[in-house]
């Protein structure tokens, strides 16, 4: 899992030096849309799946505290940048972060060349058992992929145009910005309280509860629009949904074969990326269509259903093959 993790870090710095270097929209585009892309949607998956095999007993716990990383940042970095920014300007913004990003990124994922423990291995004494469920792997992985999609369509939403939410309702960029660090504040008490909960009731059951708190929230953006509404709602989504995908590589983990935990995983994180995308240029399609967020936020918690139906299947799989097992 090192090397793609590795490649991912060096495209990712690259990606941001070459786009403070750049001298036309086009070389800006392609730094920022292609090198810092791939950069950073590559390493996640290998990373959770990597820390997958570590654990046997807390693996909840154990991914989710790894997840938690990009939640902390996504928490900090709108809070430096706009200084940065306003004290030396975007382009040393971006090339500060690029080698800050290479300075550490690179020799912490060097430290994981070394495999996981023999007794973490599946098949290996105290390893754990793959649960049973009334699915094939196929079938599993195409759920786990409409569940992703479906949830991180409507997760995009907020994450993606709180800002322009604030701006569009007079209140601008510093409290969007606000927000945002907020929301990924609660995103990390999220991830590292879900972990605890999936160890203790199930990474299905931790999903279920995540995604309807997070259709909840989308739902209370709309009525509650004054300021400081905005800012309780965005902490609640925050706690809601941080813990969400994460709960997917710990499905897998718990469903599928060790061997097949990159590959499925990865798969997995690509439909939420996937979702991020097209979630955040959907929202912004349609507020351009009817001049109103609220349609926005009605679209955010259809896909929020969907991911819903999605886990409740799940739910009923799972506990169909433990009624047949028993």
């Amino acid at each position: 899992y090192w090397i793609p993790a590795l490649i991912s870090s060096i495209t990712l710095s690259a990606g941001l030096l070459l786009a403070a270097l750049s001298t036309s929209i086009l070389q800006f585009t392609l730094a920022q849309g292609v090198l810092i892309g791939i950069g950073t949607s590559v390493i996640f998956g290998p990373l959770i799946a990597d820390i997958s095999h570590w654990f046997n007993r807390r693996r909840g716990v154990a991914v989710t505290a790894a997840a938690a990383g990009n939640y902390l940042a996504g928490a900090l970095w709108p809070t430096i940048m706009p200084t940065l920014m306003k004290a030396e300007g975007w382009r040393f913004t971006y090339a500060a972060i690029g080698i800050f990003c290479l300075v550490t990124m690179v020799p912490l994922v060097l430290m994981l060349r070394r495999g996981a423990p023999e007794a973490a291995v599946a098949g290996s004494p105290g390893s754990r058992s793959v649960q049973p469920i009334s699915l094939s792997p196929a079938a599993l992985q195409v759920l786990l992929v409409v569940a992703g999609l479906g949830c991180c369509v409507a997760m995009s939403m907020p994450q993606v145009h709180i800002v322009a939410y604030c701006m569009d309702l007079g209140y601008g960029v510093a409290h969007g910005a606000d927000m945002l660090s907020i929301m990924m504040a609660g995103g990390v008490v999220s991830r590292l309280a879900s972990g605890f909960l999936a160890d203790r009731i199930g990474a299905v059951w931790t999903l279920m509860i995540g995604s309807v708190l997070q259709c909840l929230s989308l739902l209370f953006y709309i009525p509650f629009d004054g300021l400081a509404s905005l800012y309780v709602v965005s902490l609640v989504f925050g706690l809601s949904q941080g813990g969400i995908v994460p709960c997917y590589a710990i499905i897998v983990r718990d469903y599928m074969p060790a061997r097949e935990a990159g590959q499925r995983i990865g798969i997995v994180m690509m439909a939420t990326i996937f979702g991020m995308a097209i979630g955040g240029w959907m929202s912004g399609w349609i507020y351009d269509l009817t001049g109103s967020y609220a349609a926005a936020f009605l679209n955010g918690i259809a896909w929020n259903i969907l991911n819903i139906l999605a886990i409740v299947l799940l739910l009923w799989r799972s506990r169909r093959s433990l009624t047949v097992a028993a």
